[in-house]
C-alpha cells in the first residue's frame, strides 16, 4: 500500500511543473504563459490588428512594461507575422500586425527586459 502511495505521489510532483507551463485563460480574455522563470505574459487578440500583451512576475502581479521590448511572432492564416511591441501605460505592451490577428492565435512573443535578459512566451 505504502509503495501506491509513494508512487502515485511521485507521479503527482512529476506532473505538476508540466501543468504550470500549459497557456491558461488571463484575467483580460487572452491567453496567459510563462515567458521565461521570472514573467507570465498574456497574449490578447481580438481579430484586429492591434495585439494587446500584459506583463506580470511569477506570482501574477502586474509588471511595469516600462523599458521592456518585445517581438511577435504570430501565425495568421498559415503565414508568420512578424511585428514589435511597445511599452503602453501600466503593465502593457502594445502592437499592430498588418493583418488582423485571430483569437487563439499559435505563436511566440520574444520579451527583452530592461536589463537586456530575455524570455520567449509561447502561445
Amino acid at each position: 500500500m505504502f509503495r501506491v502511495f509513494t508512487m502515485a505521489l511521485a507521479g503527482l510532483l512529476f506532473a505538476l511543473p508540466v501543468s504550470a507551463h500549459e497557456p491558461r485563460d488571463g484575467p483580460h480574455g487572452g491567453r496567459l504563459v510563462d515567458a521565461g522563470t521570472s514573467w507570465h505574459l498574456e497574449l490578447v487578440a481580438t481579430g484586429v490588428p492591434e495585439v494587446t500583451a500584459y506583463l506580470s512576475d511569477a506570482q501574477d502581479k502586474p509588471i511595469s512594461a516600462g523599458g521592456f521590448r518585445a517581438q511577435a511572432i504570430l501565425v495568421v492564416d498559415g503565414k508568420a507575422v512578424r511585428f514589435a511591441l511597445e511599452p503602453a501605460a501600466d503593465n502593457r505592451l502594445v502592437g499592430r500586425a498588418p493583418v488582423p490577428v485571430p483569437r487563439g492565435v499559435k505563436g511566440a512573443v520574444q520579451l527583452t527586459a530592461p536589463d537586456g535578459s530575455t524570455a520567449q512566451a509561447k502561445f
